[in-house]
């Protein structure tokens, strides 16, 4: 006799799975690799746990398990994430974004309460377009021009601003951050690569084996991205302008310091809710100058 499997069957067995291969979170993992099998949310699983299941339902399961147990990103299998509560499509080739990410954000609002009626913002590197979509999203009276060098990048941000209907004030162009232009500008913000040489071969499987490496490596010390935007800040920012960044641990002293060497005052450090400090700001004196050489 064929052996029943229902879903709370192929659940169990699946949460067992997928911790035996290391994955973080298992049950979590295991419920949305099958609800995404099976069209259902995570809820609509919850309601049909006795439901059997045909064998070309337990065939595409399978496929997605597989998947996962190889430690394949759950986004990159799925084909989207949630950043800012709002719904982002992602695909290998293109960085994951994360929620420590929204600590930038929150930072930036804070930044532009009062001053945002028109203010012209600058997202550098934006990949999925995570960062300047939110923003675009959270105050409909920016400007926000997006850049990065993939262009894949760019397609799959023009894509997600068209999702979540911004697409009309999100304007999206290839630019290498090492010969920024345009502004002036009321912000900058960037997520940039910050991964130390010496920390690749220490991440987890599913970030160094499947996410763009362009977008995690910093040269030696993880710290190139941040030379080049603070030693263009004052040609981008207007006066009193902000310079906003998000930073790998135990990198906020240094990227202040950097900040204030090129000209930017009223530096600050905001931590994440982990209690490492992810996100340095410096301000652009209300007259600029040209800033002191590093």
């Amino acid at each position: 006799m064929t052996e029943r499997w229902t879903v709370l069957k192929v659940l169990r067995w699946t949460t067992d799975y997928l911790n035996e291969k290391g994955i973080d979170s298992p049950r979590l993992d295991a419920e949305l690799l099958i609800g995404d099998a099976l069209n259902k949310d995570r809820v609509g699983l919850y309601l049909c746990y006795d439901q059997p299941l045909q064998a070309e339902e337990l065939a595409q399961i399978r496929q997605l398990v597989a998947r996962r147990a190889k430690r394949e990103p759950l986004q990159y299998i799925l084909g989207h994430t949630e950043f800012w509560s709002l719904p982002f499509a992602v695909k290998p080739g293109v960085l994951i974004p994360r929620g420590d990410t929204e600590i930038l954000v929150e930072e930036a609002l804070r930044l532009l309460q009062g001053h945002a009626d028109g203010a012209r913002i600058l997202d550098v590197g934006t990949g999925s377009g995570a960062i300047a979509v939110a923003l675009a999203h959270s105050c409909p009276t920016l400007q926000v021009e997006a850049v990065d060098l993939q262009p894949e990048a760019l397609d799959q941000a023009q894509a997600n601003a068209v999702r979540n209907g911004v697409e009309q004030r999100v304007h999206f162009r290839q630019q290498d951050m090492a010969v920024l232009t345009g502004g002036p500008y009321q912000l900058v913000v960037s997520n940039p690569p910050y991964i130390r040489e010496d920390e690749m071969a220490g991440l987890m499987p599913e970030v160094r084996e499947h996410e763009p490496s362009v977008a995690l490596h910093a040269g030696h010390d993880g710290l190139d991205c941040y030379r080049l935007l603070c030693r263009q800040a004052l040609a981008l920012l207007q006066p009193a302008g902000w310079l906003v960044v998000e930073v790998g641990a135990g990198q906020a002293e240094t990227v202040a310091q950097l900040m204030q060497q090129h000209g930017l005052q009223n530096t600050f450090c905001r931590n994440d809710y982990n209690d490492i400090a992810r996100v340095v700001g410096g301000q652009a004196p209300v007259t600029t100058g040209v800033a002191g050489e590093e």
